[in-house]
């Protein structure tokens, strides 16, 4: 049985930034000078940065889906997860080389897991069952 890909995206929470952008535009647009006009855009891009960005799991591999490249990195290639300080989920290649994972927290490690097929562990699990045992 095959199971559909999941992705990871940034939550819609950071849509709020899309108004306070544009009113920041729009503040600097009205103390009329022309050399803000070009700012409009920024907006726009906000948006489509903040839909652009996300992570594809499927039994092939991993979709990483940045700025301005994707990669895609299968199964095979994988040899670990890295946890940088305020930084997204990096995967480390056999290589040693390592790859961002966008839109992937700590705390989306249980759905990485499920989403990987059981080749990316799950670390809270042990704490489950032992709750589910306690029980």
């Amino acid at each position: 049985m095959t199971q559909s890909p999941h992705v990871f995206t940034i939550s819609k929470l950071a849509y709020f930034a899309v108004p306070v952008a544009l009113l920041l535009v729009l503040m600097l647009m009205g103390i009329s000078v022309p050399g803000f006009a070009w700012t409009i855009v920024v907006p726009l891009a906000l948006i489509w940065w903040i839909r652009r960005l996300k992570t594809v799991v499927d039994e092939q591999g991993i979709t990483a889906v940045g700025t301005f490249k994707t990669v895609r990195i299968p199964w095979h290639d994988v040899n670990g997860l890295r946890f940088p300080k305020w930084s997204p989920v990096c995967v480390v290649l056999n290589d040693d080389s390592s790859v961002r994972l966008p839109s992937v927290s700590f705390n989306d490690l249980p759905a990485l897991a499920k989403a990987s097929g059981g080749r990316v562990p799950d670390p809270f699990a042990a704490e489950r069952e032992a709750r589910l045992a306690a029980d």
